[in-house]
């Protein structure tokens, strides 16, 4: 019997770190439920470590356990998992789950997956390795946006911060630009990967409602370089997925600005009513929101209900 500690389907960098720091607290094995993104590869190419071992729910015996990092939601979960193996959740998003067995929950209003566990390291008096340590201030300011995401309260930035005196790292802002700049480069991805880079699937009042977030220092250039392959793409990621909707948020990290891609009339009612504004060649400008989970997702699921 195994024990394995997972985050959501297409990993973040918040999400695959959370797992392995979780799992290198409680003595577990870290795992994956599909390929790191390029941010993430970046990191663990930085500091020297290898990625966890990719599974599907056909490499789990009917034995194995499951903790699930940085998600809670059936849609997030890895595909085919039976909920019965699920015995801890630690999750920073809004929670929606009904098992039919109590299970330890670990849920904290905070900006990272990563602050929960370091905050769960320091109870049980456990020190992360450096280069652990390092990769967990990266996906707190990965989450966060350098701490200008709403999501960030106070006790993100002071966890950080000492997760920065273990990790060695004096320069936090140039730390960031670094994960920035690494997040930002779509330049080996395909339209369809780019579509699919950082999505989440939401049920909102029966609708199926896709929201893929891109976050990159140039915007401007995706926008006007890939906007019309990225739309074809969307409409196919639609049709695979067999979702109602599907929105891209290109977020612009330094400037602090998002612009929704817009695919159909459907989507530019629903999305004029969430944010206000004009959908202008299907692109709607949300001015200063950075966090789908607090800032795009809500509105959306307001005006689809």
């Amino acid at each position: 019997m195994k024990t394995y500690v997972i985050g959501h389907l297409k990993p973040d960098t918040d999400s695959v770190v959370a797992a392995m720091a979780l799992a290198s607290l409680y003595g577990f094995e870290a795992a994956v439920t599909g390929p790191l993104n390029p941010e993430t590869t970046f990191l663990m190419d930085k500091f020297g470590l290898s990625a966890p071992k990719m599974i599907t729910a056909n490499d789990l015996t009917s034995d194995d356990q499951v903790i699930l990092v940085d998600h809670n939601e059936e849609s997030q979960r890895l595909e085919g998992l039976n909920p019965g193996q699920i015995i801890e959740i630690v999750d920073h998003h809004k929670a929606n789950f009904n098992f039919e067995q109590p299970i330890n929950l670990t849920f904290k209003t905070w900006g990272s997956s990563n602050s929960i566990i370091f905050f769960m390291m320091k109870e049980a008096g456990f020190i992360p390795e450096v280069k652990l340590a390092s990769l967990m201030l990266a996906a707190i300011l990965s989450d966060t946006v350098g701490f200008k995401s709403v999501t960030c309260t106070p006790k993100d930035k002071e966890l950080a911060l000492e997760l920065a005196a273990i990790a060695q790292i004096t320069d936090i802002d140039a730390f960031s630009l670094e994960i920035f700049k690494a997040k930002s480069d779509v330049s080996k991805l395909s339209p369809e990967e780019i579509v699919k880079n950082d999505y989440k699937v939401f049920d909102f009042a029966g609708h199926k409602v896709m929201i893929d977030q891109l976050e990159t220092v140039e915007q401007d250039k995706v926008l006007t370089d890939k906007k019309a392959e990225l739309l074809t793409a969307m409409d196919r990621v639609k049709t695979e997925l067999g979702a109602d909707m599907i929105f891209v948020a290109i977020t612009d990290i330094l400037k602090v600005n998002t612009k929704l891609l817009i695919l159909n009339d459907e989507a530019a009612a629903v999305a004029v009513k969430a944010f206000g504004g004009t959908v202008v060649e299907q692109v709607l400008d949300i001015g200063e929101r950075l966090s789908r989970k607090k800032e795009i997702a809500p509105p959306i699921e307001r005006a689809v209900s």
